[in-house]
Order: structure tokens, then C-alpha cells, then sequence
């Protein structure tokens, strides 16, 4: 990956609303030059979204809780997961090694709409055997941003 391309990419990982025009200015390089890698780095699946990062306490989404999965479903079967993509409140689902089949990243108003969520959208799974809940007391750090290489240790090539 070329470093031009790197420098690009934390850019926007730092904000993803910045203008190419501003990106342009940062990195040195005339817009079109830019706006052509962008397109590239988003065709070859290395920018996945654009998104803006909102506060849940300020939406009245207080409560964070990681709930592992398990179900009866044979390895392989994609049923349960599909049906848990659907469920809005579910922010993450990762498919797991070990005892649980799926760990899952929730965000509801409270205790009271937790066991809400649990009853009726997890309960509501007939695949689900059983469940465990974790609830977050305190996020001390929370981020969705990869670690990229150094740029300047990175080799100059062309393509992304």
C-alpha cells in the first residue's frame, strides 16, 4: 500500500466528514489525485462506510451490554445470525469460538428495556438456548479506528 494512500485513510478515520478538497491540502496532492484514490481505496473494500460517531448518552441510550449467544443451530447455519442482524439495538454481532456460538453489542435505554430486549427479540429466537449477560459500568475506551502502518515505513507503490 502506498503511503499517500495510508495518509489518506487515517484522515479519514479521523473524520470522516473532512472534504476532499481538505485532504487534498494535507497530504499535498491535487484533488482529482485524491478523489481517484479515495474511489480506488472504496473499490477495493478498504473503506468499507462513512459514518459520524453519536453520543447514546445524549439519546438516552445509557446502557451498553455485551450478551453471548448460544444456540442450537449446526455449525455452519447462518439463520441465527441473519435474524439478529435485523434487530436494531444490536450494534455488533461477532460469531465466536468456545462455548457460545455469538457475541453481541447491545445499546438500550436501561436495565428495564434490557430485559425487555431479552425477552422479547433474544427470547423470541427459538434457535437461542441460553444466554449470558455482561453490563458495561463504565466505557473507558471505546473506538472503532484500526491501527494503520506508519507511513513512512510503508513502500511507495501505485496501487492501494
Amino acid at each position: 500500500m502506498h503511503q499517500v494512500d495510508i495518509k489518506i485513510l487515517s484522515l479519514l478515520q479521523d473524520y470522516a466528514g473532512m472534504t476532499r478538497a481538505e485532504i487534498s491540502r494535507q497530504i499535498g496532492m491535487v484533488p482529482s489525485a485524491v478523489l481517484e484514490r479515495i474511489r480506488k481505496l472504496e473499490e477495493n473494500g478498504f473503506i468499507q462506510e462513512y459514518s459520524a460517531r453519536l453520543n447514546p448518552e445524549l439519546l438516552h441510550l445509557d446502557l451498553l451490554a455485551f450478551i453471548f449467544v448460544r444456540t442450537s443451530e449446526s455449525p455452519g447455519s447462518i439463520g441465527v445470525s441473519e435474524t439478529l442482524e435485523k434487530i436494531p439495538e444490536v450494534l455488533e454481532i461477532h460469531h465466536v469460538a468456545g462455548e457460545d456460538c455469538y457475541l453481541l453489542k447491545v445499546r438500550l435505554q436501561d436495565n428495564k428495556s434490557l430485559a425487555a430486549f431479552m425477552r422479547k427479540k433474544i427470547g423470541g429466537i427459538s434457535e437461542v438456548t441460553s444466554t449470558r449477560t455482561v453490563i458495561v459500568l463504565e466505557t473507558i475506551k471505546e473506538s472503532s479506528k484500526i491501527k494503520l502502518p506508519d507511513p513512512v515505513n510503508t513502500k511507495s507503490e501505485t496501487k492501494p
